[in-house]
């Protein structure tokens, strides 16, 4: 079985700042793209920020130059520090990571169960 855990979403005013972190976890041989996803209430699920296992990232026009994605491939995680954040960055945030299992070495995506972000005053 293979896990993905987030933390550190929560309430933030705008302006402020959050770092979400994501661990991935279970018999996985290896781990292509991590990244991150939101989906606000009535949108659609939606790429924030994705970083290859080489270090190559891509970032929604909407939080460049505020958002950070970075991920320690030995430790299988992945964080996503948000800055100046807005109102329209409320959403529930997934991790996501397109990885192998260690017995099938089948390639497949997985999700966390989503952090809550909710930027208001």
């Amino acid at each position: 079985q293979v896990q993905l855990v987030e933390s550190g979403g929560g309430l933030v005013q705008p302006g402020g700042s959050l770092r979400l972190s994501c661990a991935a976890s279970g018999s996985i041989f290896s781990i292509n793209d991590m990244g991150w996803y939101r989906q606000a209430p009535g949108e659609q699920r939606e790429l924030v920020a994705k970083i290859s296992s080489r270090g190559i990232t891509n970032y929604a026009d909407s939080v460049k130059g505020r958002f950070t994605i970075s991920r320690d491939n030995a430790k299988k995680t992945v964080h996503l520090q948000m800055n100046s954040l807005k109102p329209e960055d409320t959403a529930v945030y997934y991790c996501n990571a397109r990885l192998a299992l260690a017995v099938t070495m089948a390639w497949d995506n997985y999700w966390g169960q989503g952090t809550q972000v909710t930027v208001s005053s």
